[in-house]
């Protein structure tokens, strides 16, 4: 018996290799050797401590005793690190294996906290219990002294009867001999007892004894123990594990300590979960936990680090001759592997699932969602789901490749099917995850032109013939639940995918099919429809507004609204923050698109504060677009336009004037002429009709409707303008220093009213004589020139008529002929 139990802690062992590390005196770590970490007696000692033996030559690497001070950290769930107070130095050991590590790191808790309360001095200790120096004899006689020692010891006595039962090396061999005799004589007082005992040794919470009591040679003989608790009718739970546990051997498992674990897993979780259910406490839960999950790690890695075993599952899974029954179990094996794998370290559990993608675990899953049993196919989508969890860029590499194409598909045809009341969201878990944006760019394009170009009006013709009227309630009509994950796809996309999708509603009008669920008598379907046009008009594109007003597609909505009443439920509320939030956002094509469509069906709702502020902001947009393109606005432009030229005007008369001075001393005194003042008959605003720009110095009643409609165009700094500019600052300079007073108060006075024959005949005559002024020589004198120029400021006006003369030279005659013709 003693063998196997060498064996198998010897291949516990294996599991917790570690490196052991000393800091030196420089600071750093140095490694001290690698070798194997166990928990053991010190000898010639009743402490407990650390023992490493090297790997190579079975030497001692480190021997340390367990303290019960706070002295030891836990790092990175691989490393554990402490302060040696014997040799005061700093220790770690590095575990190669997670499960090793919290397998020690338990251990020790353990010895510490029941060292915590071994406060008294061992002689006192001692002394006190005496009686605590070894065990009774494991007799039928001793029983109830075993049953004193081990349930009413105080907590301080709990580490000493664990090490005093951890001594005797035949107490459970002994107490399992006593049980079946009890057994066989139908001794049922016996019986309690010693399920009382059994009982209470577990809840000392030892790992050591569970080490023990966990083995294959005495776990049946303990659940058979633990039969007969008095409290309950008896249960056959041998019986149970024996017949009716079938351990089913998908693919066989060639190593004994894999089986081993395999079975022991089971058995501590019958008992954690069926047998001791009532009477555990949660520290010796958390302790049986830690073992399960130990356990599972250790299975895992000795299966994946067998290449046959690998390799031999995928292909009996790729057999074409593969049976129901055989592809049903490798299934089921495939998915609790992949399960167990998550007790794994993350490094090693990256590694394990890209050798299983390696081996073509996609095609697998893919064939298995071919499969027309339900519960396959759900199996195979939690084995996808584990893949998305642990590393989504596996699967959306094999999906962007031409292979892996029709996985989609498939995906796509799972969403929509009937599991009945194992309906999931992993068909739609797996498919956002496939078409997140944050993915690699190469991928994701080939996976969304994919789902775009081959499935989507697949979705959509789902939605269509479920909410037709002609179709509801036929074969048909898809589940609520699948039409609400559809729903949440679109979504989804139109947030994922804005450019794309819109592309396609704009192209084939879908947003009616999309709206179509309102027609559904579940009001979270038609609150679902509703979320997807909230989403859609969150992006704030103009043309989708444009097309949804076009097309009025609110109309379905609005109608649900009105239909409702005025209930207030989640529907009521769901439209009313549709409508708030296009109040809020001013999205002015939908705001003058929902008032002046549906105001009169919405306007016995107006007591409600969102749509009456729906209503104050339409009417806002609509006087401000009446003030902006009304008279007041002319005006305003015309003021704009006004002071953009006086600024001009300014500028040129702050310049420098010398260089104008000596330009006009060298032109010829033959192109100057003498400035007039103001003339009674009109010829000193002549000026002004050559000015292409309308609004002159008196406005008359045709130029007004000129002005409404005038848009005046960019401006290009040419020589046209320039000199049009010139000649326009000429004319406002005449108007205020040159007019006389009279004629400007008589012209501000008549107004608009029409222009007498006389003065257009007037005006003509002075633009003539204008025109043919220039030929004629001027007096050269200076004297005369100052007189009649007037003060110095107005030289520059001067050589403006100058230039002004030079252009009725070209063709000022025939110009100025043309608009007295008309004018007349």
């Amino acid at each position: 018996m003693g063998a196997p139990e060498k064996t198998t802690t010897s291949n516990s062992n294996s599991m917790q290799r570690v490196k052991v590390y000393r800091l030196n005196d420089d600071g750093k770590w140095d490694d001290q050797g690698t070798g194997h970490v166990t928990i053991d007696y010190i000898e010639r000692s009743e402490d407990l401590g650390l023992f490493v033996i090297d790997e190579e030559d079975n030497e001692t690497l480190l021997v340390h005793r367990i303290s019960s001070e706070d002295i030891y950290r836990k790092q990175e769930d691989t490393i554990i690190s402490w302060r040696d107070p014997e040799y005061s130095s700093e220790l770690a050991l590095s575990f190669q294996e997670t499960t090793g590590c919290s397998y020690i790191w338990d251990h020790i808790c353990n010895v510490q906290r029941n060292l915590h309360f071994n406060t008294i001095s061992n002689e006192s200790y001692h002394g006190a219990n005496s009686e605590l120096r070894e065990l009774p004899v494991v007799e039928l006689s001793s029983l109830p002294s075993i049953l004193k020692v081990v349930v009413d010891s105080s907590i301080t006595d709990q580490l000493c009867v664990t090490e005093l039962i951890l001594h005797d090396q035949k107490f459970f061999r002994k107490l399992m001999d006593l049980f079946s005799v009890c057994e066989d004589l139908e001794n049922y007082d016996g019986l309690h007892i010693i399920y009382k005992i059994v009982r209470g040794i577990i809840l000392l919470n030892s790992p050591p004894i569970f080490e023990k009591i966990f083995s294959d040679e005495l776990i049946m003989d303990i659940v058979g123990c633990l039969e007969y608790d008095p409290d309950v009718p008896h249960v056959h739970h041998r019986n149970f594990l024996k017949e009716h546990v079938v351990f089913k051997e998908a693919i066989p498992i060639k190593d004994p300590l894999a089986l081993s674990k395999i079975h022991q897993t089971y058995r501590i979780s019958y008992l954690k979960d069926v047998v001791l259910a009532r009477v555990l406490d949660e520290a010796t839960v958390a302790s049986l936990n830690s073992i399960i999950h130990s356990n599972h790690g250790m299975v895992v890695t000795m299966l994946k680090d067998d290449n046959t075993f690998i390799k031999e599952l995928f292909a009996r899974l790729k057999s074409p001759s593969l049976g129901s029954d055989s592809k049903i179990n490798l299934v089921y094996f495939l998915q609790e592997f992949c399960n167990l794998s998550k007790s794994l370290q993350m490094v090693q559990q990256l590694r394990l699932f890209r050798d299983l993608v390696t081996e073509g675990v996609f095609d697998v899953i893919a064939d298995i969602l071919r499969s027309e049993d339900k519960k396959l196919i759900l199996t195979g989508t939690d084995i996808l789901m584990l893949f998305v969890s642990q590393d989504p860029t596996l699967l959306r590499s094999y999906v962007s490749r031409q292979e892996g194409a029709s996985l989609i598909g498939l995906l796509v045809k799972g969403m929509l099917k009937d599991f009945g009341d194992d309906m999931h969201c992993q068909f739609l878990e797996i498919l956002r995850s496939l078409l997140d944006t944050y993915s690699p760019a190469g991928q994701r394009d080939a996976i969304v032109d994919i789902f775009y170009e081959r499935h989507l009006d697949e979705l959509l013709d789902v939605i269509t013939s479920s909410c037709s009227n002609r179709n509801f309630g036929n074969k048909k009509s898809a589940k609520p639940e699948i039409l609400l994950n559809i729903y949440d796809l679109l979504c989804f996309c139109v947030l994922q995918h804005p450019y794309k999708i819109k592309s396609i509603f704009l192209l084939t009008g879908m947003i009616d099919k999309v709206l179509s669920l309102t027609c559904r008598r579940e009001k979270y379907l038609v609150v679902a429809a509703i979320r997807f046009i909230r989403t859609l008009i969150s992006l704030k594109d103009e043309q989708l507004m444009n097309h949804i007003a076009k097309n009025n597609l609110f109309k379905p909505i609005v109608d649900v609204f009105v239909g409702n009443g005025s209930r207030y439920n989640l529907l009521n509320s769901a439209v009313l923050e549709l409508f708030e939030y296009i109040r809020k956002e001013n999205l002015k094509i939908l705001v003058k698109y929902l008032v002046e469509t549906f105001w009169e069906q919405l306007v016995k709702f107006d007591s409600l504060p969102s749509l009456k502020l729906l209503k104050v902001k339409y009417e806002q947009a609509m006087e401000q677009a009446t003030s902006q393109t009304g008279p007041y606005a002319l005006n305003v432009r015309r003021r704009v336009d006004e002071r953009a030229l006086d600024k001009e005007e300014e500028d040129y008369f702050n310049e420098d004037s010398d260089e104008e001075d000596s330009a006009s001393a060298s032109m010829p005194r033959t192109t100057r002429v003498r400035a007039q003042p103001g003339l009674s008959n009109g010829s000193a605003a002549n000026t002004s009709s050559l000015s292409p720009r309308p609004g002159g110095l008196v406005d008359y009643e045709d130029d007004e409707d000129d002005d409404e409609d005038y848009k005046p165009p960019p401006r290009n700094k040419t020589e046209d303008d320039d000199e049009a500019g010139l000649e326009l600052r000429l004319k406002r300079k005449l108007s205020t220093s040159k007019q006389e007073p009279d004629l400007v108060k008589k012209q501000k006075l008549s107004g608009k009213t029409a222009k007498s024959k006389e003065s257009v005949f007037a005006t003509l005559c002075s633009t003539l004589s204008q025109a043919v002024l220039p030929s004629k020589k001027t007096a050269n004198t200076p004297n005369t020139q100052e007189t009649n120029v007037g003060p110095t400021k107005d030289k520059t006006h001067l050589d403006i008529t100058t230039n002004e003369d030079k252009e009725a030279d070209k063709g000022g005659v025939p110009v100025a002929a043309e608009m007295a013709i008309n004018g007349s």
